[in-house]
């Protein structure tokens, strides 16, 4: 089966449509998908659900979904640092289920394994677990959360090989195996493509048997959201 495509536009062709799940990896704009994000877009679908960390910025990553009014409903662990989707979420205009962080890791690694529910401490005794089933173990009170699965995931990696064997780079792996795990069809973006068995297999972050399709973007944009550093020191005289 082919599973590298010469773009992100031709890799979409076919499987994104209105109304679907859309599952995005990245935590902040930390190992996000934005040249896959930017062909969605493109794609001109609407009435989306997406699941991801949190929606970017204004005019970067999930943010340029929420400027074309694209995305229905988000679930998310964090609704920051993106003053259009307060705008819309205060104004009713977009829905929103909020999760614990560990939480939404959970749900996805949970959707990707085949498991429909586990029970967590987290969320118990606040509006998080509100409308769901609460039950004591060994003394202790848990509330169940359903495992999350996506028509189409959209994945960052650093490295992939012909048969979609993925290798991230540090902290941009965050949720993105979760993430892959969890699509019904898993769209990845690397930045380089290697030939099979290149790639030693205790480095291989992600089998390529949840890889179905692959874009090569080699000079991705990579933006800090927030730079922050001391104050260079003078030298002595």
């Amino acid at each position: 089966m082919k599973k590298i495509f010469d773009n992100a536009a031709s890799a979409m062709n076919g499987v994104v449509a209105d109304g679907q799940i859309v599952a995005i990896g990245g935590f902040g704009l930390c190992g996000i998908p934005s040249s896959l994000i930017e062909a969605l877009r493109d794609s001109g679908v609407k009435n989306l659900t997406c699941i991801s960390n949190n929606a970017g910025v204004d005019d970067f990553g999930l943010g340029l979904l929420l400027h074309t009014r694209q995305i229905r409903k988000m679930i998310a662990s964090y609704v920051g640092e993106n003053k259009e989707f307060e705008r819309q979420f205060l104004s009713g205009e977009l829905e929103l289920e909020f999760n614990p962080q560990g939480t939404l890791a959970e749900r996805l690694r949970a959707g990707g394994a085949g498991i429909a529910a586990f029970f967590t401490r987290t969320g118990v005794g606040t509006p998080v677990a509100e409308n769901k089933e609460v039950r004591d173990f060994q003394g202790a009170s848990y509330v169940m959360e359903t495992s999350l699965k996506a028509d189409i995931s959209l994945v960052k990696a650093k490295t992939v090989d012909h048969d979609g064997n993925l290798r991230f780079a540090r902290t941009a792996r965050n949720f993105n195996p979760e993430i892959a795990m969890a699509g019904k069809l898993t769209i990845v973006e690397a930045e380089e493509l290697v030939d099979t068995g290149s790639i030693d297999p205790d480095d291989v972050h992600l089998s390529g048997i949840f890889v179905d399709r692959i874009v090569i973007v080699p000079n991705p944009e990579k933006r800090v959201e927030r730079l922050a550093a001391r104050p260079r020191p003078k030298p002595e005289a």
